[in-house]
């Protein structure tokens, strides 16, 4: 009888496990994985674990699967994300900031993540979750990205995990990073594309306190109603009316 090459049955597994042991990625997995990720980590187990989805760990221990790592990822994320924008946008305010946030460290962000990084072809689900295509769901594959995270940060440290999301999420943040727009200047373009002349701004008077005066302003385009706004100076009143009419404009926003 001829006995099997150990070396191909070794490649056709997709994951093993050892023993009674937590599953594990094979070696030529973990190889192809750290390369995928640009990371090679001291303790491997961490890897393994960050690969390993609830379904392949049913009934066994909680640290057997990822999702501690992708609790973990999820806040080492959204610090490092915070921190580049915050350095991107230096006087932006909190409003202008968190829905740049929230875009790039959405569960839909991370799945992009998780699938440019191949990282289905390493995740260790169960039988039943595989036939269902659970190694492509983008749940899970969100889940991997956010472990992994985690897994580095414990591995390496702050600076390895910044250095991770940085390279990772790369395109997401520049897709988020645009300056935002002074509203006076997009509704400028937004006439001037239209064919129209340049908006105007007539400023119907102020109230309040000296300590606190409130300037009224009214912005004019042509074929619109008139939209008027207020602030505590003409100038910010005049940014609240050309945000104003741009709201009321069908399609354009700021």
């Amino acid at each position: 009888m001829t006995r099997p090459n150990s070396s191909h049955t070794g490649k056709r597994r997709k994951n093993r496990t050892r023993g009674e042991g937590p599953p594990s990625l094979t070696a030529e997995q973990q190889a192809a994985c750290e390369a995928a990720i640009d990371y090679a980590f001291k303790d491997a187990k961490l890897l393994h674990r960050a690969m390993t989805h609830r379904s392949a760990a049913q009934g066994k221990s909680a640290e057997w699967s990822n999702e501690r790592l992708e609790f973990l990822g999820d806040r080492v994320l959204g610090l490092v994300i915070v921190e580049a924008l915050m350095l991107r946008f230096p006087t932006a305010r909190e409003g202008e900031l968190a829905p740049r946030l929230n875009a790039i460290v959405s569960r839909a962000a991370c799945a992009t993540v998780g699938a440019a990084l191949g990282l289905g072809d390493y995740l260790i689900v169960d039988k039943s979750e595989r036939a269902n295509g659970g190694a492509a769901k983008p749940s899970l594959l969100a889940n991997a990205a956010e472990a992994v995270l985690g897994a580095v940060y414990l591995d390496g440290g702050l600076k390895k995990a910044e250095k991770f999301v940085l390279k990772h999420w790369a395109d997401l943040l520049k897709a988020n990073s645009e300056a935002p727009r002074d509203p006076k200047s997009a509704l400028q373009e937004w006439a001037q594309g239209s064919g129209l002349a340049a908006p105007t701004y007539r400023h119907d008077g102020r109230t309040g306190p000296d300590h606190g005066p409130i300037f009224t302003v009214t912005v004019l385009v042509a074929g619109h109603a008139p939209v008027s706004a207020s602030g505590p100076s003409k100038q910010h009143a005049e940014r609240e009316a050309a945000r104003a009419m741009l709201e009321t404009i069908s399609g354009v926003t700021t």
